[in-house]
C-alpha cells in the first residue's frame, strides 16, 4: 500500500517535515492554519515594511540543516549580519554578550566588587536548590549578577518569580555559559567551542525569515504538495490504520502518518473528542504556556541605536525586548526610516492581549519614550498577537510530557509530535527541523535518534566541540 502523509502547521517543523516527505515521494498535504507560512519564524508584511515575531538568527552546526536551508531559499539571498545586542538597566547600556570594561564602567567599581566577591561566594557556596532558574543562574554567575541582569527580564517573560521556573529553561537556554566563560570570551574566543549566545555575526534572509519559509512553500507546491490555509484541525480519528481528519470548513482529509506541530497540549482533545481517557485530558490541560505580542512602531527618521535588539531589564516598564529591524537587514525598512518591534510577553485574555490595537500602538510609543529608544514622528503601528510562543517548563512538565509521548507510542505509532510547540520543548528553529527530519526518517528505518531525543542528545548542544550542534535563531 502507497503511502500517505497529513502535516499540521506550516512553520519550520511543519514544512521541513514536508520537504523531505516529498523528497522520499510520499503524496502530502500540509494544513495551515493561518494564512501564510513560517508559523512563529514568519515575517509580517505591513505595506513597505516587514518584520518579525521575535528576532530569528539563523545559525548553526548541523550540516543537514545548512543543507536544507540552502535548498529552500538560494544563498545570495542570505546575508551576513554582525551581531549586536544590550541590556539596558537603570537607565545605562551593557554589552551582551559581557565586556569587562564596559560592565566596569556600567555598574562602578563598588557594585562591580561586589560582583566578583558574589561569583566567588556561589563558587564556595552554591545555592542548594539549583533545579528552579534562580537558583541554576546564581549558581553560575552569583546573587547580584543574577538579580541585575536574569532575574526581572525572566519574569517578564514568564510572568512568575523566577524560583518557581524550573532549570531546565536556563540550562538549555545558556547552557555552558558562565560569568568565568563570559569574561574568557571577552578577551580570547576560542575556536573549539562555540556558545551561541556569545556569537558576533550570523546569517539572515535579505527580506526576513519569513522569506525562506515563503520560498519552501513556493517550491513545495510546484512540487506537488498541497498546502491549505486556514485550515485548522478540529479532531482526528484512526480508522483501520488511517487517520480521518477533520477540518474547521467541514472537510475531512485521510492520511496513514500525521506529522503534527499543534501544541502538544491539544492532543487529547484533537486524538479524544470524547473525553474518554481522563488521565491524558488531565495531563494536557496540566501543560501551559506564555505568549507574546509585538508591537511594530516605524518612524520617520532612522534609530538611534545601532542593536539588532536590546534587552530591557528596567521595573519601569513591562516591554522585554525592543528589535531595531533595520539592523537585521536594511531591506525590512525604508530608507531613512526606522522600525522597532516592542515585545511583550503576555497571557492570553490579560489586560496588554486584550488591549485595542490603536491603544497598544500608543502604549508602546510612551513605553519606548520612556526608555528613550523613540526618535522622530511615529508614521504607523501594527500589533501582532502571537498563542502558545513559549512552552512553559514548571516542575511537572517533563513528567507531563513523557506522559503524553508515551501514550502517543501505544495508541498512535504513526502520529508524530514535532517543533517547539509539537514537543513542548524551548527548540529553536534548527531544531525543530530536525525533529522533522529524524521523524519522517523513521518511516523507513533510517533515523539516527529518535525524533524527540533531538532536543536533549548532546551532539546537538550549543557548546558542543563537534561538528553537528544545536544552534539557531533564539526567541526569548
Amino acid at each position: 500500500m502507497k503511502r500517505t502523509a497529513l502535516v499540521i502547521g506550516a512553520g519550520p517543523a511543519g514544512l521541513t517535515a514536508a520537504w523531505e516527505l516529498e523528497k522520499a515521494k510520499i503524496p502530502t498535504l500540509v494544513l495551515e492554519a493561518s494564512d501564510q507560512p513560517g508559523g512563529i519564524s514568519k515575517t509580517v508584511k505591513a505595506g513597505n515594511f516587514r518584520f518579525d515575531l521575535g528576532g530569528h538568527r539563523f545559525f548553526t552546526k548541523v550540516t543537514k540543516v545548512k543543507v536544507l536551508w540552502a535548498e529552500m531559499l538560494n544563498p545570495e539571498e542570505i546575508l551576513i549580519r554582525p551581531r549586536k545586542s544590550r541590556i539596558l538597566y537603570r537607565g545605562k547600556f551593557f554589552d551582551y554578550p559581557l565586556k569587562p570594561i564596559n560592565a566596569l564602567f556600567g555598574l562602578g567599581i563598588f557594585e562591580t566588587f561586589r560582583s566578583i566577591f558574589s561569583y566567588v561566594w556561589v563558587r564556595i557556596k552554591p545555592p542548594k536548590d539549583q533545579s528552579n532558574f534562580e537558583g541554576w543562574v546564581a549558581a553560575r554567575f552569583g546573587w547580584r549578577l543574577y538579580n541585575i541582569f536574569f532575574k526581572t527580564y525572566t519574569e517578564k517573560v514568564w510572568g512568575v518569580p523566577a524560583s518557581s521556573i524550573g532549570s531546565d529553561w536556563a540550562a538549555q537556554r545558556i547552557k555552558s555559559l558562565s560569568l568565568s566563560k563570559a569574561i574568557l570570551n571577552a578577551f580570547y574566543k576560542s575556536k573549539s567551542e562555540v556558545i551561541t549566545t556569545l556569537i558576533d555575526s550570523f546569517h539572515y534572509p535579505k527580506f526576513g525569515p519569513g522569506q525562506l519559509w515563503e520560498s519552501a512553500a513556493t517550491k513545495l507546491e510546484g512540487n506537488g504538495i498541497r498546502i491549505s490555509y486556514n485550515s485548522s484541525v478540529d479532531s482526528a480519528r484512526l480508522i483501520n490504520g488511517e487517520y480521518e481528519i477533520r477540518i474547521n470548513s467541514g472537510k475531512v482529509a485521510t492520511a496513514d502518518s500525521v506529522f503534527s506541530s499543534l501544541p502538544l497540549a491539544n492532543i487529547a482533545k484533537i486524538l479524544d473528542p470524547d473525553g474518554l481517557d481522563k488521565g491524558l485530558h488531565s495531563v494536557c490541560q496540566e501543560l501551559k504556556h506564555r505568549d507574546f505580542l509585538t508591537v511594530a512602531l516605524v518612524f520617520d527618521c532612522e534609530a538611534i541605536f545601532d542593536d539588532n535588539w536590546i534587552y530591557v531589564h528596567e521595573k519601569t516598564v513591562t516591554v522585554g525586548r525592543v528589535q531595531n529591524f533595520a539592523s537585521w537587514s536594511p531591506f525590512l525598512v525604508e530608507p531613512g526610516t526606522s522600525c522597532l518591534g516592542l515585545e511583550y510577553f503576555v497571557n492570553q485574555g490579560d489586560r496588554l492581549w486584550s488591549l485595542p490595537d490603536e491603544e497598544l500602538v500608543q502604549y508602546a510609543l510612551k513605553e519606548a519614550q520612556t526608555i528613550g529608544v523613540a526618535k522622530g514622528n511615529l508614521r504607523e503601528g501594527h500589533v501582532v498577537r502571537v498563542p502558545n510562543a513559549y512552552p512553559v517548563y514548571d516542575s511537572n512538565y517533563k513528567e507531563n510530557v513523557s506522559f503524553i509521548q508515551k501514550w502517543l507510542t501505544d495508541n498512535h505509532p504513526n502520529w508524530f509530535q514535532i517543533g517547539r510547540s509539537g514537543q513542548h520543548r524551548y527548540n529553536n528553529q534548527d531544531h525543530s527541523m530536525m525533529t522533522a527530519v529524524e521523524a519522517v526518517l523513521s518511516l523507513s528505518g533510517e533515523q539516527t535518534c529518535s525524533y524527540w531525543d533531538v532536543n536533549v542528545d548532546d551532539e546537538y548542544h550549543e557548546e558542543s566541540k563537534n561538528s553537528t550542534g544545536r544552534s539557531a535563531p533564539t526567541f526569548g
